[in-house]
Parts: structure tokens; C-alpha cells; sequence
């Protein structure tokens, strides 16, 4: 019999980050989306690009700060649309003027006239994420379908958002994972890409 205690599930990691996040103060997260704000990308955005971000639901870390001063430079912002289930996210053109509507899971989305779009860096949500670049989701696999889309389509840039509690030492991996490029917090940027 082995004293190594079993390795936590997925799920079990999800739920263990997910209590983390929410036992976040409402100060805590404002702070935090304005200090991801003031720090900005990690990289340079060229004039014209197209940044993805997310309508934050629950205890997600509000990226729409980030996006509202990268707007100010000129980037094209975009936000995701739930086709189906078992599709990859669909982006539309978004301004932080404009007012969005309820998506099929009750998600705030831009309007279905508004224009689609091919990010060149995806802002991503998380459950957690370790130092290796590896995140948990929420299970449905519609960022792991998307990434798989891109791919094939263009190069883009990957950036997690994500609080400093949701990192964890390590996330079972499966063949259809996708390691993000970057994950910032209100503290870290850090870059997986040379790993």
C-alpha cells in the first residue's frame, strides 16, 4: 500500500480553484482587473488587431477593463458567441459601447448582426492553471474546441486572466489540451512560451 495520496481529479481541482475565486471580496476583484488594466498585454498589439475577450460570469476576473484600454489604442475588440454545444466559440465585433444580449446559456454576447471576427490574442477564463501553462475550464471544452479551430486557421496568442489563487501545482492533461501562450493576474505575468 502506497502513503502517496491520490492524484485530485480535474473536477476536484475545478471545484477546489473555483471556492478559492469566489471567497475573493468584490474589492479584491476590482482591484484586480484594474491592476491586469494598468499593467496591459504583455506584448505588443499591432494597429487594427483583434483582441477576444469574455463577458465575465460568476467570480471570473473582469477582463473588460483590459479591453477598454486596449480599445483606446485603436484595437478591435471582440467577444465570444456560444453556437452550439459541441461547436468552437464564434467571435463578434464588440465596442464597450455597445450593448450586448443574452447568448443560448444566459452569457452576455454582441448582437447576431454584429460582424464575426478571427482574434489574433484570446483573452481566456479559467478555473486554474499551473506553471506549466495548463488550465481547467469548466468542463464543456469550448476553448479547447476553439484553440483546435484557430489553429488551423492563423497563428494567435493565448492569455489566460486569472486571479494569483487559481494557480495550482499541476493539471492532468489530456491529448486535446492546449498549454496557453500566457496567464496574468493581478500580480504575475507569466510566459509559457518557452517552455
Amino acid at each position: 500500500m502506497s502513503d502517496t495520496p491520490p492524484t485530485p481529479t480535474k473536477i476536484e481541482l475545478r471545484i477546489a480553484a473555483l471556492a478559492r475565486r469566489t471567497a475573493l471580496s468584490e474589492a479584491e476583484r476590482s482591484a484586480a482587473a484594474q491592476a491586469i488594466a494598468a499593467r496591459g498585454l504583455p506584448f505588443p498589439v499591432r494597429d487594427g488587431g483583434i483582441v477576444a475577450g469574455y463577458s465575465p460570469i460568476r467570480s471570473e476576473i473582469d477582463p473588460i477593463p483590459l479591453m477598454q484600454r486596449l480599445a483606446a489604442r485603436g484595437v478591435r475588440l471582440a467577444l465570444p458567441a456560444i453556437v452550439a454545444r459541441d461547436e468552437p466559440l464564434m467571435f463578434r465585433l464588440w465596442s464597450p459601447s455597445d450593448v450586448l444580449v443574452r447568448g443560448s446559456l444566459g452569457i452576455p454576447e454582441p448582437a447576431p448582426e454584429a460582424p464575426r471576427l478571427i482574434p489574433d490574442i484570446l483573452l481566456v477564463p479559467l478555473a486554474a492553471f499551473d506553471r506549466a501553462g495548463h488550465r481547467i475550464g469548466y468542463g464543456a471544452g469550448h476553448y479547447d474546441r476553439t484553440f483546435a479551430q484557430l489553429h488551423a486557421i492563423k497563428p494567435f496568442i493565448s492569455v489566460g486572466v486569472a486571479f494569483d489563487t487559481q494557480e495550482i501545482e499541476a493539471i492532468p492533461m489530456q491529448p486535446h489540451d492546449v498549454a496557453l501562450d500566457y496567464v496574468v493576474t493581478e500580480t504575475r505575468t507569466i510566459d509559457f512560451r518557452s517552455i
